[in-house]
């Protein structure tokens, strides 16, 4: 039963096919149509060789349309397909062999002819063996997809890289005025002019799926271009803003480039505008990120150019807007700074001119300050480890404006120190935190610059007495008693540190000027060639102390004046610091006269040489008394050097009443004396230094009482002491001088007395 059935079944389709292929045609009539009909079309759309003129064979085009009727009639398209991309599998060695020498000629020259060359053949050969469109749609899609994937199978990893230069090239076909290609007509004739170099190349690619099948590559090769456009265009180029110049080079060389592979299905410039935007936004956020980086890599000399490199710093903040590379600035900068700044080679003032520049170029490319706070944190440190960055800052303050000596910029309003900064929340402008803002942000928000380099420090206490030494310093250097720079400094300090903190400033000024009204006085009373400044030793920092008395005639002009003095004043006395000032002598030999500037030291060694000619060392130091053989063998240097005295033997000195004959070079040297400055007052360090010292005794009955002690327990017990506002920085400099010299030890944290 069951063979009866199959054979039936069998049967019955057998029949159906026959009548599907036969028709109503008698006989066999219809089948031997068909044949006909499917051998001509088969041998029509057999893939021929176009290199072989005689393979190719003349049809009738009515008698090929009716065949593929009769076929499709038959419903036998399909199998006719299947057939065909079956013979052009088989035929794929004609295109694989030309793909070979094409793909050879290139990697023999590395130039892009070979590879345009094979494009365009290759569209010839897809062209040759596409099927007539009266096929349909799906028989040529599946034709095309079929000999795509046929043809990707065959191209070598080399085609990637030419491919990609060939595109790269053609770069260089585009203007501004090349159309767009909904504008261009699709049935152009090889008569007509190209409307754009480039279009037939683009053509072709979307003929063989070459841009849906290298898209990441296409995206590459404008990616590079603009980053080779934009590090040549901008590197070391900060004068002038250049994010919007390469924009507008973006419009007319990247987006006319743009539409051909990315909008080339578009029939209007709004649809063009929409295809682009996604791919356009992906440029120019790549053009952004190109100059960011650029600007990151240059950011340190940049810096130091500032202001001339203004444009440059608002171009990276409107690309940082664009792309989050904030935490990547930070870097490269803190980098930057531990190479280029932050080591023992850098002078302290250029450190602190380089953070000011730092402070005001951030401030610009983030006006909140968060870049700042993260930057600025080594510098600071550095800064607090350096023994004269207060120094620094203070001379900054007090320094001219025309020397260039200054951190200050005039155009910065004066500001209190430690000036209150809240949030106003009511304020239409307020806005939030940046959201790389650290925890401990808002305490330290910048204000000024001034602000931001006395906040280095915990308490503003060092900066007024620095500024109380040097302000010392240059009252004691103004010899025309013009003090109108220094009371105009003092009251710009007042705004900023506050009167209370500058009255120390007040009395020394005011000590200078009723010093110069009471030598007046006392000159009118009896002229004498000593103009001694007097200052109130209490209200002064302490002065650079020395114990020698001037000699003869020096110390007779003293005495004079202090006797005329104590008739002005009977409640005062003065005690002479003869260390300290200049002397102008005119020193009369026997053929001729010397005249210098020297210092009380050198005036009181050449006094010596008026009781006798010839002096040894030790006898001008045995009459000194306290002064050192250094600082003596220093002034006497400076007595030959004048042609004054002569060195006869070892520390042995000789007047010279005739002068001897000097080489010309050193006779021009000697023409004038240099006085050596000799700071009056002492440095904040030493002062610092003495009065840690008082201390010790402290700290040493701490040690021997209780034992070892860390570093914090020792500041917390000297808290306790009449007059202690040591930092614990400080504390620890001075423990570590103390361990220097032996006194103590450390380990672990712990601190011991030495036995």
């Amino acid at each position: 039963m069951a063979t009866e059935a199959l054979r039936n079944q069998t049967s019955a389709k057998w029949q159906k096919a026959f009548e599907r292929l036969n028709g109503t045609q008698p006989g066999i009539q219809g089948l031997l149509s068909f044949s006909e009909a499917w051998k001509l079309a088969l041998d029509f759309l057999y893939p021929r060789d176009i290199n072989d003129p005689s393979s190719v064979k003349s049809h009738d085009v009515q008698q090929v349309r009716a065949a593929f009727d009769v076929v499709g009639k038959s419903r036998m398209l399909s199998m006719l397909l299947d057939t065909f991309l079956d013979n052009m599998r088989k035929q794929l060695y004609l295109i694989e062999r030309e793909v070979q020498d094409c793909m050879a000629a290139y990697e023999r020259t590395e130039t892009v002819e070979p590879v345009s060359h094979l494009i365009f053949r290759l569209v010839m050969w897809y062209n040759s063996w596409k099927p007539i469109a009266e096929l349909g749609s799906h028989i040529l899609n599946t034709y095309t997809s079929a000999f795509q994937t046929h043809l990707f199978s065959i191209i070598p990893p080399s085609f990637s890289r030419g491919f990609k230069q060939l595109l790269a090239s053609t770069f260089a076909l585009v203007s501004p005025h090349s159309p767009p290609p909904w504008s261009i007509p699709r049935n152009l004739t090889p008569s007509d002019p190209l409307p754009r170099p480039d279009y037939p190349l683009w053509l072709a690619c979307e003929t063989l799926g070459l841009i849906e099948r290298y898209e990441s590559l296409v995206s590459s090769v404008c990616y590079e271009h603009i980053e080779t456009h934009v590090i040549e265009a901008c590197t070391k180029k900060w004068d002038g803003p250049m994010l919007s110049k390469l924009r507008d080079w973006m419009t007319a060389k990247i987006v006319p480039w743009m539409v051909m592979p990315y909008a080339r299905g578009a029939k209007n410039s709004e649809e063009a505008r929409t295809l682009l935007q996604g791919v356009g936004s992906r440029f120019d956020y790549h053009l952004c990120k190109t100059l960011c980086d650029l600007r990151v890599q240059e950011i340190f000399d940049i810096i130091i150019d500032y202001p001339d490199s203004q444009s440059a710093l608002q171009d990276l903040k409107e690309c940082l807007q664009r792309v989050d590379q904030r935490s990547h600035l930070v870097l490269s900068l803190r980098k930057a700074n531990k190479k280029r700044l932050l080591h023992p080679g850098a002078d302290t003032k250029d450190i602190l001119t380089q953070y000011v520049s730092i402070i005001r170029c951030l401030r610009i490319i983030d006006p909140p300050g968060v870049l700042l706070y993260k930057v600025a944190d080594p510098i600071r440190k550095y800064l607090r480890e350096r023994p004269d960055t207060i120094r620094c800052v203070v001379a900054s303050l007090i320094s001219d404006r025309e020397s260039g000596d200054s951190l200050v910029d005039d155009s910065e309003p004066i500001q209190p120190l430690d000036q209150p900064q809240a949030d106003d929340y009511n304020n239409p402008a307020w806005e939030p935190e940046p959201i790389d803002a650290g925890p401990d942000f808002r305490t330290n928000k910048p204000s000024d610059v001034i602000s931001t380099l006395v906040s280095i420090y915990d308490s503003k206490d060092l900066f007024v007495k620095e500024l109380q030494v040097l302000l010392t310093q240059r009252l004691l250097a103004v010899k025309d008693g013009n003090y109108e720079r220094e009371r105009k400094n003092i009251e710009i300090l007042k705004i900023r540190f506050g009167e209370a903190a500058l009255q120390v400033c007040e009395v020394m000024l005011r000590d200078m000027t009723d010093s110069r009204r009471t030598d007046q006085h006392v000159q009118a009373r009896k002229p004498m060639p000593l103009h001694p400044t007097i200052i109130s030793r209490h209200f002064w920092p302490p002065l650079q102390t020395n114990t020698f008395t001037m000699p003869g005639q020096f110390r007779e002009i003293q005495e004079t004046y202090e006797r005329e003095y104590h008739l002005f004043k009977p409640d005062k006395k003065l005690y002479w610091l003869s260390h300290l000032g200049s002397i102008d002598l005119d020193i009369e030999l026997s053929d001729r006269t010397v005249t210098a500037e020297v210092t009380p030291l050198e005036a009181s060694i050449i006094e010596f040489f008026s009781q006798k000619d010839v002096w040894t060392m030790d006898e001008l130091i045995a009459e000194l008394k306290s002064v050192e053989k250094t600082a003596v063998l220093k002034a006497l240097t400076t007595w030959v050097e004048l042609g004054v005295l002569k060195e006869e033997e070892a520390d042995r000195y000789k007047l010279l009443e005739v002068a001897e004959a000097q080489p010309a070079h050193k006779a021009v040297a000697r023409s004038t004396a240099v006085i050596e400055s000799v700071e009056p007052a002492l440095a904040m360090q030493q002062q610092q230094a003495e009065q840690m010292r008082v201390y010790w005794k402290f700290i040493e009955g701490m040690l021997t009482n209780l034992g070892s002690l860390p570093l914090q327990r020792i500041q917390a017990m000297l808290k306790f002491a009449p007059g202690y506002d040591r930092t614990i920085e400080q504390l620890g400099e001075f423990m570590e001088a103390a361990r220097r010299e032996g006194l103590v030890a450390v380990k672990d944290g712990m601190w011991k007395l030495c036995r």
